[in-house]
């Protein structure tokens, strides 16, 4: 199935591209299986009204034409640091883009994220278009962009500055074909998605008495296809058994806290299998270790972080008992087993929270990012996934994340690489939903 024809030709005649976008939604309507998932009619009926008006069929041939501009935006704010509670920089410049792309309005909030309001005829509603701001690398990284054939290379260029880019280019298309919409749209580049930010951004956003959003469209990762509209939630915690330490010769027999951490993984990884092999999909992991002085003394701590996900809430919640027993299960056996001295002591802290969060697909505004995926040839991949989505999806607020376009490799390493695969499809599909969420006001004859 080739992509939506007059996206790839600068717009010439209204007629024409009526037709050609006519005859390419049907071809792509007799494309889907029975068995897909698709938009219900109202929906795609919708998409199509919308792609035949020629102001929109301007914005979606600009961001064709944008795509040298793009390109060097990407590079720039690519190269500009931005681990998590480190995004002041790259916050910066977003807000200096947001501006030159014609916004007014434009702040950054007291946790950092940058807010771009455009105004909406009536005012009635915000919709709210995000990327996130942060990566995962650390200060120090070298962040140099290079490029290899068509992929750049680059740690964080695909996840997320691409999907900055992307909220970007749909603004400037907006502005460029003078296009309404009914709701306010709020452009935001929202800080700590990523590791340990645990979601600060978007909590900030949607925190009690904060101006209501009412509704989200996130732009993270995937192929064009992909849809996430439910959560992965997960429970993030920092486990340390703590001692006095000691000469691991002439203290021997004292306890020790990387005998009891070790005693804690293997229980919890005994006792968490036959809650991973039934139901939801639910998983562990004990990502980072450490402790200890030399390898001749007994460690005076002993320390470990630890991830547990699930889309079932109950799951998670289930996985949780049974990580914090097993860690008690450890310090009492280590305890119970030491010769000599004190006791070992347990800090379980608990340092990051995503509430796992339901989707329903029969949701407006996952129908309308089916259909507009559906007007260009592609078929809606709905997935569960852990997002920026998940916070608003579980306080009942309408809410998906899309995909940045293009294809990409090797995310969260050092040998990240984005390559523009017709990445433009991704932002014309974004820019159609967002319009119909936020409800297109058709131009004055």
């Amino acid at each position: 199935m080739t992509n939506l024809i007059l996206q790839h030709r600068p717009l010439l005649d209204p007629n024409r591209c009526r037709f050609l976008c006519i005859i390419t939604l049907l071809i792509a309507s007799c494309a889907m299986s029975q068995n897909e998932p698709s938009p219900e009619a109202a929906y795609t009926d919708q998409a199509l009204e919308l792609v035949r008006q020629n102001d929109v069929q301007q914005a979606l041939d600009h961001i064709l034409s944008l795509e040298p501009r793009s390109r060097a935006d990407l590079i720039e704010i690519t190269q500009i640091p931005a681990p998590p509670f480190g995004e002041g920089d790259r916050a910066l410049k977003l807000q200096e883009l947001l501006k030159e792309a014609g916004l007014n309005e434009v702040t950054v909030d007291e946790v950092g994220n940058v807010i771009g309001k455009r105004p909406g005829t009536r005012g009635n509603r915000v919709v709210a278009y995000s990327a996130h701001l942060d990566t995962v690398f650390p200060l120090e990284t070298d962040l140099t962009v290079r490029q290899e054939g068509n992929r750049l290379y680059a740690p964080g260029i695909g996840d997320n500055s691409r999907g900055l880019i992307t909220i970007l280019t749909v603004l400037r298309a907006m502005q460029f074909a003078q296009l309404k919409t009914e709701a306010d749209v709020w452009f935001i580049g929202n800080v700590g998605e990523e590791g340990l930010g645990d979601l600060r951004g978007m909590k900030h956003l949607f925190r009690e008495g904060a101006d209501r959003i009412h509704s989200l469209i996130a732009v993270d990762g995937g192929s064009a296809s992909r849809i996430v509209y439910g959560g992965v939630g997960s429970h993030r915690y920092r486990v340390t058994f703590a001692g006095p330490g000691g000469h691991s010769w002439g203290a021997f027999g004292l306890a020790n806290p990387h005998h009891a951490m070790g005693r804690a993984i293997a229980l919890f990884d005994e006792q968490a299998l036959p809650v991973t092999r039934e139901g939801p999909k639910t998983s562990y992991n004990v990502g980072r270790l450490g402790g200890g002085t030399s390898v001749n003394s007994i460690p005076f701590e002993a320390w470990m972080e630890v991830d547990m996900r699930s889309g079932s809430q109950e799951k998670l919640n289930q996985i949780d008992a049974v990580f914090q027993s097993a860690m008690q299960q450890a310090l009492d056996q280590e305890n119970t087993e030491r010769e000599t001295g004190p006791e070992l002591s347990l800090i379980i802290e608990r340092v990051g929270t995503r509430p796992a969060a339901t989707g329903d697909a029969a949701q407006p505004i996952v129908q309308r990012a089916m259909a507009a995926t559906k007007a260009f040839g592609i078929t809606p991949d709905l997935q569960i996934s852990s997002t920026d989505a998940n916070l608003p999806i579980s306080k009942g607020i309408p809410a998906i994340t899309m995909s940045r376009g293009g294809r990409g490799g090797n995310s969260h390493s050092p040998e990240e690489w984005w390559e523009n695969d017709d990445g433009h499809i991704s932002i014309q599909i974004g820019l159609i939903t967002l319009l119909t969420e936020a409800g297109y006001v058709a131009a004055d004859p």
